[in-house]
This record gives structure tokens, sequence and C-alpha cells, in this order.
């Protein structure tokens, strides 16, 4: 039986080729997808997925690449992102709070993404100023810019109000102490550690939210507990001491915040470590919010544990007197 002529494979079989293997790489993508989805939903269903759940949990498991004793590791991340998704929706919240005490009647939280940072002011004024939003007037400062590559300002937005019968209203900025209060200046202050000056231009504490996650554990063996503060997207104040407040589960205490090394120890990695004053009960993995009150001090180098014992000692009677007003203010009004 003589062999069968070899085809010779030509574009178009290329190209049929490479088709077929985008859709099965595209295929094989929807079902790990899908499967995620559904593991997700099976390991948070209070933690206890049914007796009849057990099978489709190794099968999805299989799915994603995952051995069955890893299960529980990945609950327990589900877990956490699940808190840290809630903690994201607070800050939206927040915010819209915020903007309500001034008297916002509503906000929208318009989606940020490569698609709206590249378009024109023109096309952004059409497409989401008028058609998206529909809106009949606007404020905004002098200093505004807006469109692909900043090349709109407040003269282009003002062309474009008068064009399409828009009212536009500038207001001039706010100053404090002879300086105009701005972004720019409220994040120079922060990440100089000047917290207090901050406040002022903020009217408020300003504020940082993460997740607390383990650290070596040293705080608890001289007896000053820290909870260690990861997942920050917001900016940090400059290294040293502070006093402030730490939110944790609607529970508002005092803090004492080191935000730096641990040089005493050796350790050069800069950390966010907060003790709560008088506070029992389990941190990890718990969203956390901590206001900074005032700068104690920059971070030092001891000789010794006993002298570093000392200082914070005196660093947690110094947050005491500062914190312990706002903290009973902020437990009788709830959660800030």
């Amino acid at each position: 039986m003589r062999a069968g002529r070899r085809r010779k494979a030509t574009a178009m079989d290329t190209t049929q080729v490479s088709e077929i293997i985008l859709r099965m790489k595209a295929d094989a993508l929807e079902r790990r997808r899908a499967a995620a989805k559904e593991l997700r939903g099976l390991l948070l269903n209070d933690g206890k997925p049914g007796k009849g759940d057990h099978a489709r949990l190794i099968e999805l498991a299989g799915v994603l690449g995952l051995q069955p004793e890893q299960l529980p590791e990945v609950l327990e991340n589900l877990q956490k992102l699940e808190r840290f998704d809630r903690l994201m929706a607070e800050e939206a919240d927040r915010k819209a709070d915020l903007l309500s005490e001034l008297g916002v009647d509503a906000m929208i939280a318009y989606p940020t993404n490569e698609a709206l940072l590249s378009l024109s002011p023109e096309v952004f004024f059409q497409q989401i100023v008028r058609q998206a939003l529909d809106a009949r007037a606007i404020v905004e400062g002098p200093n505004f810019y807006f469109g692909r590559g900043r090349a709109g300002d407040i003269a282009s937005l003002g062309r474009l109000c008068g064009e399409f019968g828009l009212t536009l209203e500038v207001v001039e900025p706010i100053e404090v102490g002879g300086e105009i209060v701005s972004s720019s200046r409220v994040r120079n202050l922060i990440a100089e550690g000047q917290v207090q000056d901050a406040a002022q231009l903020l009217t408020r504490p300003y504020r940082i939210r993460g997740m607390v996650t383990h650290g070596a554990g040293r705080g608890s063996k001289i007896g000053f507990p820290t909870a260690n503060v990861a997942a920050i997207d917001t900016l940090l104040p400059g290294l040293g001491v502070y006093a402030g407040l730490a939110t944790v589960n609607t529970v508002t205490r005092p803090a004492a915040i080191n935000i730096g090394p641990n040089p005493t120890f050796g350790e050069q990695g800069v950390k966010i470590e907060v003790h709560l004053l008088e506070f029992h009960g389990p941190l990890y993995g718990e969203p956390i919010e901590v206001d900074f009150l005032s700068r104690l001090r920059e971070i030092h180098h001891f000789s010794s544990v006993e002298e570093l014992q000392v200082q914070l000692q005196r660093d947690i009677a110094h947050t005491r007197q500062l914190a312990e007003g706002p903290a009973r203010e902020a437990g009788s009004a709830g959660k800030p």
C-alpha cells in the first residue's frame, strides 16, 4: 500500500490552524474563568460547601490546576479578598458621604481606563460631558485640565460650553496661610510628615486604608503588639512615629503608628505598624483604617531593647493624650 502524498500547507491552511489554536486558547481561558467564578461561589458559601459540592470542588480545582489540599488556602485568600473588596466599596461610600456634607446631591464614580484617557478634549466633552452625563452646567477651578495629555484647559472648556449652551462657573481657589489649597500642596505636606497642617487643609485627619498582615511578631514579644498594614493604595506620610486613630470592625482606638524601618533590630525595609491602645482581639486579615493626628518623632536606633521600650511608653502616653478625645468622639458618632 502506497503512502498518500503529503499535501503542502497553504497560506489558507496556516491561517485556519492559527484561528483554531486561538479559539482553543480562548475557550480554555473562558472555562478557567467560569471555573474560578464557580469555585469562588462554592467556597464563599459561608465557608461551608454543601455535601454534594465536594466532587464539584475537586473537579473545578483540576480545571484551575489546583490540588485538593490547596483549597483551604484558596478559601482563606478569597475571604481576605472579599474583605478587601468591601473596604474599597466603603471608600467610595466615604467619598460620597464627605461630598454630601458639602451639599453635593449625587456622585458618579466614572470608570477610568485607557480608552477614557486616550480621548481628545473635544471627544471627551462630547462623549462624556454631553452624551453620558447630559450636563447642563459645569463648576471647575481655573487650573482644570482634561483630555488626552491634559490638552484641554479651562479656556477650551469655556469655548466648548459656549458652543453647546452649557453654563460654566469658574471658582477661584481658596487660600490658607497665604497659599492656595491644592492637592499637590496637601500631598507634599503628607509626604513630609506634616499631617497636622495637611488636616487643616483637608478639614479632617488624613486617612489610609489597608489590610492587616502577618509580621515578625516582635512587637508582642517586647510588650507592644502591632498590626502590620499592607495593601495601601494611597500616599503614605513621611517616615516617623505618629499619634492617630485606628478603626477595625467599627471599633476606633487611639493608635501609635510607626512608618519606617526597625533599625534597632537591623531591619531596613519600610513597614507600617500600628499599636492600638487598649485593644484586644484578632486583627490578622481584617481591613483597617488609620487616621493621622500628629507626628511625634523621627525613627531612631536604640542601643538596647530596654531603651526602645522606654521610648515606646513615652510614645503611647503622648498618643493617649492627643487621641483619646477624638477616639471618644468617633465612638459616639459610629464609624467615621
